[in-house]
């Protein structure tokens, strides 16, 4: 029999203190988040338990509720995996930011104080490196931060919290790392006037620069390559290549 392969998300767990079941939902998300694992990946329950040293149940838990957050998904007799969006649900979940960024954006750029104005202009110093260096991780990484800048001013927590559940579903996809140092720079420069018509309180005018990004998006999103762990078809649940699928039990 040949040896059993290691789940690719196994490698990319931290266990610092073995034995606090508490720990697990955090560093799973964390994992899944960070994209360090593509759609598809196996989650071993019986692995994830033994590198924990805990039982099978807050390993369970901790799955659930990763489900429940759209980052998790579970079929009977194939287990669970990092959950995995279809080309038109990803550009769905897109549609929904954009719908939610909106909603916030007029009252943030209104109740926004220095320190908040302070801090979108950080963001937008730290994605204007990641072009420079020509980080797409980077990059990634702080556009997300950079919109939640935008719209955390509002202070309504619970659409702010919404948002953030609709950016973490496509988390896994790690979309602006696959797209064109080109598209990179074009989203950049719509990030520039948003910036811009924030820092002027001209709500009509961030509106429409927040409106074409997210055409500009749309279109983006539209070109990126089929090899991402997207399905063809809603309903399925592949496991990425050279992992072996988990029973779950």
């Amino acid at each position: 029999m040949p040896p059993r392969r290691r789940s690719a998300l196994l490698a990319k767990l931290v266990v610092d203190e073995p034995g606090r079941p508490q720990i697990i939902l955090g560093e799973l998300r964390r994992v899944i988040l960070d994209g360090a694992v593509p759609p598809g990946t196996a989650i071993p329950l019986r692995e994830i338990a033994e590198l924990f040293d805990v039982s099978h149940i807050p390993v369970r838990e901790a799955l659930k509720t990763l489900i429940g957050e759209g980052l998790v998904a579970h079929q009977p007799n194939a287990g669970y995996a990092v959950a995995q969006l279809t080309s038109a649900e990803l550009r769905e979940m897109y549609v929904a930011r954009e719908a939610l960024e909106e909603a916030a954006l007029a009252a943030a750029a209104a109740c926004a104080t220095a320190a908040d104005r302070d801090a979108l202009r950080e963001v937008n110093a730290l994605l204007e490196q990641a072009i420079r260096d020509d980080d797409p991780a980077a990059y990634h990484r702080r556009s997300r931060e950079f919109h939640l800048a935008l719209t955390r001013p509002s202070r309504m927590f619970r659409l702010l919290h919404m948002l953030e559940s609709a950016w973490n579903v496509t988390e896994p996809v790690q979309s602006m790392v696959h797209v064109t140092r080109a598209d990179r720079v074009r989203l950049h420069t719509d990030h520039a006037l948003l910036l811009d018509a924030f820092l002027a309180r001209d709500v009509d005018r961030l509106l429409a620069v927040a409106r074409r990004h997210h055409r500009r998006l749309e279109t983006v999103i539209a070109t990126l390559p089929t090899d991402l762990g997207l399905l063809a078809q809603p309903g399925e649940m592949s496991v990425a290549p050279g992992v072996r699928r988990s029973s779950g039990r």
